[in-house]
């Protein structure tokens, strides 16, 4: 279809790109059904032609509408794929089924066919834990095919098509939890902090996480929300398994999405009452403060912390902070880092700064 498009589309003398009219888009659609076959030509329709953005004389560039062909034709083979590998025909898979759907697209994703073979199953291990962090919200372990196909987890997944060596940066490859860089990355991290090698981390090793900057509290926190009793029962036998591990990094990745900052608040809510109080803000906080004071910071006030937080999410209760305060404030990510992580606050505290870098490189260029 590619070849078709651009055989028969016409170049902007202006910007370089290639366009088609109405008029060459019902031609294109007649070539592709001769070449292609009659089933191409549903994307051909006029609603399909007036869903993308037209210049001065009507005509829409051919690389979007491209795309969304694409995209679209990978959504159904993906639900076809799904459904068939949904034993129970639920309508939803286990993690052994998304596991399974994963691995069969390895050879035709091309950031991912160089894959060293003793390394797949693992890559499916780490790749199909994101889809059930963000569309099995209630741990139930299986996720909604639907919501699989709508989720924003597929599209970063199918981004690896790009062929690496011309297309995607090192940046944005370590940024897609789906490519090889990212997994190895995990992998890695993993087994850098499982000092005594058991395969589960205990609270002292997690606490190397992130060079130490997460505080003492939230490590306690998390351990008390998200961490399995060992079989024995005892207090000191709780460890961090693999796939605990999966779903703390990903929070910790993710504090700006729903999901991600539902985890966190978990450890956040001190008594577990749905809501943050003043009381449990200071305290939080304390050792954040603590960390920032042993790193050769400037003193500051705790309170000026806090009263800054309730600044920045105008709770509905001017009493207590809830999750949904934190999500409709759009800034619960960062307030979340503020009390969890050293690094987070430094980053808050020095935001004015870090945007004139950003910036000055561009006013360079």
């Amino acid at each position: 279809m590619w070849v078709c498009l651009r055989e028969n589309c016409v170049i902007d003398d202006a910007t370089g790109a290639e366009k088609m009219n109405y008029e060459d888009f019902c031609h294109i659609a007649s070539v592709c059904a001769e070449q292609i076959g009659p089933k191409c030509r549903r994307f051909f329709s006029p609603s399909n032609f007036m869903k993308f953005e037209k210049d001065e004389q009507g005509r829409i560039a051919i690389l979007p509408f491209y795309l969304y062909v694409m995209r679209t034709v990978s959504l159904t083979q993906a639900r076809i794929d799904m459904s068939e590998l949904d034993e129970d025909s639920d309508g939803f898979l286990q993690p052994h089924e998304m596991e399974a759907y994963i691995r069969g697209l390895i050879p035709n994703l091309a950031q991912l066919r160089d894959m060293p073979p003793a390394f797949i199953q693992m890559y499916c291990r780490i790749a199909a834990h994101k889809f059930f962090f963000f569309c099995d919200p209630h741990r139930r372990g299986k996720a909604c095919i639907k919501k699989v196909l709508l989720s924003n987890c597929l599209q970063e997944l199918m981004e690896l098509h790009q062929e690496s060596e011309e297309e995607v940066t090192d940046t944005e490859q370590a940024e897609n939890w789906f490519s090889l860089t990212s997994a190895q990355r995990i992998c890695d991290m993993f087994l850098a902090l499982d000092k005594d090698m058991n395969g589960t981390l205990s609270k002292q090793e997690l606490r190397e996480y992130a060079d130490g900057t997460l505080t003492d509290i939230f490590i306690e926190r998390v351990f008390d929300e998200h961490v399995r009793r060992g079989k024995s029962g005892g207090g000191n036998t709780r460890e961090m398994d693999f796939e605990s591990f999966l779903d703390f990094v990903l929070a910790l990745e993710n504090k700006d999405t729903p999901e991600g900052l539902t985890y966190l608040f978990k450890c956040l809510d001190l008594s577990g009452r749905g809501y943050l109080t003043t009381a449990d803000v200071h305290t939080l906080f304390r050792d954040v403060h603590q960390k920032w004071i042993e790193g050769g910071n400037y003193e500051l006030c705790i309170e000026d912390v806090r009263d800054e937080i309730w600044d920045m999410v105008k709770p509905a209760d001017p009493l207590k902070i809830t999750l949904q305060d934190l999500l409709s404030c759009k800034q619960g990510g960062t307030v979340a880092s503020m009390l969890i992580d050293v690094r987070g606050f430094w980053a808050h505290d020095n935001r004015e700064n870090l945007l004139q870098e950003e910036e000055e490189p561009e006013e360079e260029g």
